[in-house]
């Protein structure tokens, strides 16, 4: 139910909330900054930022020949290790040496570990490729053709039985991001906001990073987010496996589609190492064991990107960086 204000009355987001929320806003805001931290605390597991799993049953050659491989929380570690050992596991197997697996919490720590050729290859996020494209070269090895398609979307959701319907009626309220690069879990719901003139730090009463887009869905379902903005890929992948989390939420916005996420190469990786592993990728469905392992990710076959695959988000960075200039706030 909208409320009416009167001529000369003013709006104030704490009286709204507590009016919405029928109980006293200082407790609300005491009680959400409690469950935020304890929340904060599960989605930051022990040994995140710099732990590294050795993926092969065997180590394969010399020590120092092993093979880095860096995935963006774009899901959380415990996700991302039992997705994608197999995945892995079939690398080191095609590569015949040892396949290590590299986690960092930030999308910008991958992106510098590839320009320092910390890592050999990883999968990373439309907007961090994009964010490391203007300050390095990153060769693309590929991308996954998910669904039949090269494209994905960002999802605005909120919880299953939340009386917000559109993006505007989150203002006011508390919102989950998920990576200050994340182009579906973070540029994007920035656009829209700027769209409309106003800026997120106004537009909100309150966000924050969850660092991956299972842990901002569980932030909605959980209570500890009025809405979020979220990976389709994440979402409906999660959605298949019919996670808890997912079904307590529903997205009220789709995004228009977006360049997938791609499969890069470090700068510093030698040309031949790079097109033998391009080589294994494009391979992969057609070899009865690959293409079982693309079956579990979702994943019918990897391709090289096609021109202009990646315009429309440099559209919309090329907004976001005008609108920001021109805000009382500092550019991020």
């Amino acid at each position: 139910m909208m409320k009416t204000f009167m001529e000369g009355e003013v709006f104030d987001a704490k009286d709204e909330r507590t009016r919405l929320y029928g109980i006293g806003y200082k407790m609300k805001q005491y009680l959400w900054a409690v469950c935020l931290v304890f929340f904060l605390f599960l989605i930051a597991p022990p040994g995140w930022a710099g732990e590294e799993k050795s993926l092969s049953s065997t180590p394969i050659g010399d020590e120092k020949q092993e093979i880095s491989f860096a995935i963006s929380a774009m899901i959380s570690p415990e996700k991302t290790f039992s997705y994608y050992q197999d995945f892995l596991d079939y690398l080191s197997k095609k590569f015949g040496q040892r396949v290590v697996l590299k986690q960092r919490r930030t999308y910008q720590e991958v992106n510098d570990l590839l320009e320092l050729g910390a890592v050999d290859y990883a999968f990373i996020c439309t907007g961090a490729y994009l964010r490391a494209e203007q300050n390095f070269k990153l060769p693309v090895a590929a991308i996954p053709i998910i669904y039949g398609k090269d494209t994905y979307q960002s999802y605005i959701i909120v919880a299953k039985e939340s009386p917000i319907k559109t993006f505007d009626d989150l203002r006011g309220r508390i919102f989950a991001y998920t990576d200050d690069l994340s182009n579906t879990g973070a540029l994007y719901p920035e656009y829209l906001i700027r769209k409309e003139g106003a800026i997120p730090e106004q537009f909100f009463s309150y966000f924050f990073y969850t660092h991956s887009h299972d842990k901002s869905i569980e932030a909605v379902a959980r209570g500890i987010a009025d809405g979020a903005a979220v990976d389709s890929l994440v979402y409906d992948s999660l959605k298949e496996r019919n996670d808890l989390s997912v079904e307590k939420t529903r997205v009220i916005l789709s995004s228009q589609p977006f360049g997938m996420p791609p499969v890069v190469v470090s700068p510093k990786t030698a040309k031949p190492f790079r097109e033998r592993f391009q080589a294994i990728l494009f391979g992969m469905d057609q070899d009865p064991e690959g293409k079982k392992i693309l079956k579990n990710l979702k994943i019918d076959r990897f391709v090289e990107p096609s021109a202009g695959l990646y315009d429309s988000v440099r559209e919309m960075e090329n907004f976001l960086k005008a609108s920001r200039k021109t805000s009382w706030l500092p550019d991020r």
